[in-house]
């Protein structure tokens, strides 16, 4: 969702108080009917008492939806025959009664004497406020607002709260909100996730080819464990990486699984055939090739390095692309993404373990059996779950089965409630803000009470399930700390001749199963499903669309390079196959771009999968 004004301000056209130069421009999408559009309209008056010259008002109609009040009052006020007018019509609705009501209208259009016009004028001027209501309406959508009142300040959205210190500060632009705004902003940013994985590979890739390569090299061979007694557990650093730091990645993909597969685009056989096909195609026919190219020996074991899909990489490439790109095709890419890693973790799992240890693998099913307890027990609090987790992960890594695959278990397990009954909880929320509302002009009381604030956030947790919960707040550490350590930890490569000879047959068969199997699975395997009726392709892109689609999934990078690390303990091998996966990416990112960058829009009227 975009965090940026859409529409510049235009004194035109726009509702402005404030001189043209000030350096503080505050643009607010509000509603007459909207109870803190009223709240904050106080706010506004205070900080432009103390800004003075120093910001200029911007006010755009957002009426609340399905209120006809709102948008009549909206209406309305456009009505008014100058600035000024409009100015004294605003103020009144925002502040004549606690609520907006229709004596409030009729005051408003006696103050502006609308009975007056001839009815001629009256229909036009009625027209053109309509129409500019609209387009305020368009704007606001543009613009990413989803409730009012939402701010804009200096043509970046503000999410902070209202009051008038924190106000005033986002304003004057400290540096504790400029370094969070520039944040949010990088956060925001789609291809965000890939630059963060760019720079952590290329970091490793200098500092292995430098000087400083044999320090950084037995830095990450370092051990680091803990000792219980006679027993104990120890790992080198990129072993606490790849094995423990990982899972919390995983834990994420199992998330997001979990969420396609009940209310994403994978809820529905319609709506997942197509993605669910390209994926398989994509997993398929790059194993295909890669053993169809490597010799018997101890090589064969990596089938399933190609197999792999880089999202954070595919869809910041997509993003960046722009409108070039339909918006469809970045969801059906993200979905068919979303069914190559459950590829890779049932791959992961079946084949690249290491010998199994009953004891330990019974364990493992004892905190699987908690976990499942704790689920159907309706246990809605995070911390049992993460406790019963972190124990499964033991379990997992002793039993012999990769560690990271307890995060995928975990996140099967993980809640999500019932939907929210919202309509009680706002009015729970609004009784308990209303009367602690009533005892601020007391003395000896500073702000809400702390039964008040316990009980809201008992309603907050109830607005959001544990696992949203548990996705929203991990979700940005997987894709900014997580996945960056894994690259920096991982990717590192010495760039020499003697790394590349007797490779040959094993990086060919890595490039040529990501950069040319993964497009050709991709597109072979959605053109048969949609012959044979079982998928339909949307309108809204083409085959060559797919195609260039089908070319970035053949960005393997991170999954790639875990599983190479799996499949390869040999540590000239190992390097081979980074060197193939980092080469194969590049290939399969200029193509990817190179297709989707001349492809035209599907033409509206026709599809031409028939």
């Amino acid at each position: 969702m975009s965090n940026r004004l859409d529409t510049p301000v235009d004194p035109a056209r726009d509702h402005v108080v404030g001189a043209a130069r000030a350096e503080i421009t505050l643009v607010e999408y509000g509603s007459y009917d909207c109870p803190h559009c009223r709240a904050a309209n106080a706010r506004i008056t205070e900080v432009r008492e103390q800004l003075g010259e120093r910001v200029r008002y911007v006010f755009r109609h957002r009426p609340i939806a399905n209120s006809d009040i709102a948008r009549r009052a909206a209406e309305l006020v456009e009505q008014a025959p100058t600035a000024a007018a409009f100015w004294s019509a605003h103020v009144m609705l925002m502040t004549r009664s606690r609520t907006l009501t229709e004596d409030d209208l009729a005051a408003v259009a006696a103050d502006l004497r609308l009975g007056e016009r001839d009815a001629a004028v009256a229909n036009i001027v009625a027209a053109e406020a309509r129409a500019r209501v609209a387009a305020d309406i368009a704007s606001s959508h543009a613009s990413g607002v989803r409730y009012t009142p939402t701010f804009f300040i200096n043509g970046l959205r503000y999410d902070g709260p209202w009051d008038e210190a924190a106000f005033t500060d986002a304003m004057l632009g400290s540096l504790g909100h400029r370094v969070r705004t520039a944040a949010l902003g990088f956060a925001s940013w789609a291809p965000s996730t890939g630059v963060m994985l760019l720079l952590a590979t290329l970091a490793a890739i200098v500092l292995t080819n430098s000087a400083a390569g044999a320090a950084f090299a037995s830095f990450w061979a370092t051990q680091f464990g803990f000792a219980f007694g006679d027993a104990r557990f120890a790992l080198p650093l990129v072993g606490w990486v790849n094995d423990a730091l990982l899972t919390v990645f995983f834990l994420v993909v199992g998330l997001e699984i979990k969420r396609e597969f009940t209310v994403g685009h994978l809820a529905t056989r319609r709506s997942a055939a197509l993605p669910v096909a390209a994926a398989i195609g994509g997993m398929a026919v790059p194993a295909l090739i890669y053993v169809s190219l490597v010799p018997a020996g101890a090589w064969r074991i990596g089938w399933g390095v190609p197999m792999a899909t880089d999202t954070a990489f595919a869809v910041a490439l997509i993003a960046m692309l722009g409108a070039r790109v339909p918006v469809e095709l970045r969801i059906f890419l993200t979905a068919a993404a979303i069914v190559d890693d459950i590829g890779a973790i049932i791959v992961v799992a079946l084949f690249y373990s290491s010998a199994l240890h009953p004891a330990p693998l019974l364990g493992a099913v004892a905190a699987v059996a908690c976990l499942a307890l704790l689920n159907r027990s309706g246990v809605y609090r995070v911390t049992p779950y993460v406790l019963t987790g972190i124990v499964l992960w033991a379990c997992v890594h002793a039993g012999g089965l990769h560690a990271t695959l307890a995060g995928v278990l975990l996140a099967a397990f993980i809640p999500t409630r019932p939907p929210p009954d919202y309509r009680a909880l706002v009015a729970q929320a609004d009784a308990i803000l209303s009367a602690e509302a009533s005892h601020g002009g007391e003395q000896f009381r500073q702000g809400p009470s702390a039964p008040a604030l316990r009980e809201l956030d008992a309603i907050h947790d109830r607005l959001e399930s544990p696992a949203d919960r548990l996705l929203r707040n991990v979700a940005p550490r997987s894709s900014y700390l997580v996945l960056p350590i894994f690259a920096f930890a991982n990717a590192g490569v010495v760039i020499a001749a003697e790394v590349l000879g007797g490779h040959g047959g094993l990086m060919a068969a890595i490039l040529c199963g990501l950069a040319l199997g993964k497009p050709a699975g991709f597109l072979l395997a959605s053109w048969l499903a949609v012959t044979m009726g079982i998928a339909e392709k949307p309108a809204a892109y083409t085959w060559r669309h797919l195609a260039g689609a089908g070319a970035l999934a053949g960005i393997g990078f991170t999954m790639s390079l875990f599983i190479s690390g799996q499949a390869f303990p040999v540590a000239a091998d190992f390097a081979a196959a980074k060197i193939a996966v980092f080469a194969a990416s590049v290939v399969a990112a200029i193509a990817g771009v190179a297709i989707l960058w001349g492809a035209r829009a599907a033409p509206a009227e026709r599809d031409s999968a028939g």
